[in-house]
């Protein structure tokens, strides 16, 4: 896909690393910075040509001999709300989310915390310090907040924080660009909900698509992404639809 750009944004690409989904193989990934006035115009080109957002870098797999990393995004006005959706949603019926600033603070990093320590300690973000996750959340260029989901309150005080997400306004949609929530309310399918969620705030903005970012078949951590049909995979050939069989 090209990107029209008078000046054309420099790439660079990572040294080999371990896979963070795929055991036994090694990732590399081309990126550039997202930096000045045009970090959000250039956020959402790169979008549609599959990279993601982290702080002020986008990148995409560029992995010798696999293609497993899909990117993928949900066409919103087609999204269908299954009956296992609904009860998600029903579920969490007494949650409020709220758009606020992408600033992070001390009650974000503790259900961070939980979050991760729960259900990622192994993982790449294990030993994210609170400056670490301040950053992620605070540095950037491109139009982020974050959703916060409380419990109601029948006071003017706000309720407890549950979860949030980091999302980024693109010019066709939304990417989600991560999500935490506390372990404790597992039951809830918090992570399903976030989703849900953000494709009917996707629909009442009058937005095309929600982006999920990488699809990654045959790993345990990403296989949740294909269950949001129809879904729209990027494909040597393009953005293409899979719908529910």
């Amino acid at each position: 896909m090209s990107i029209e750009r008078r000046n054309f944004p420099q790439f660079f690409i990572t040294a080999p690393a371990p896979c963070p989904y795929l055991s036994g193989r090694l990732e590399r990934k081309v990126f550039t910075h997202l930096v000045g006035q045009d970090a959000r115009t250039l956020n959402t080109q790169l979008s549609r040509g599959g990279f993601r957002r982290s702080q002020n870098i986008a990148y995409r797999p560029a992995c010798d001999g696999c293609n497993a990393c899909v990117s993928v995004r949900t066409p919103v006005k087609q999204f269908t709300w299954s009956k296992s959706a609904l009860r998600v949603l029903a579920r969490n019926r007494d949650l409020v989310g709220t758009p606020v600033r992408a600033k992070a603070t001390s009650e974000h990093y503790g259900v961070f915390r939980d979050y991760i320590d729960s259900r990622h300690g192994d993982g790449g973000m294990a030993e994210m310090s609170v400056l670490d996750f301040v950053a992620m959340i605070d540095e950037t260029f491109v139009d982020s907040h974050l959703v916060e989901y409380r419990l109601k309150t029948d006071g003017e005080e706000p309720g407890e924080l549950v979860g949030a997400v980091l999302v980024d306004m693109l010019d066709d949609g939304l990417s989600l660009i991560y999500s935490f929530y506390e372990p404790r309310f597992e039951k809830r399918s918090l992570g399903t909900f976030i989703i849900l969620d953000s494709i009917s705030r996707a629909q009442r903005m009058g937005l095309d698509y929600l982006y999920l970012g990488y699809w990654v078949k045959g790993s345990a951590k990403m296989e949740y992404k294909s269950r949001f049909l129809p879904q729209e995979r990027l494909t040597p050939d393009g953005w293409t639809l899979f719908v529910r069989k």
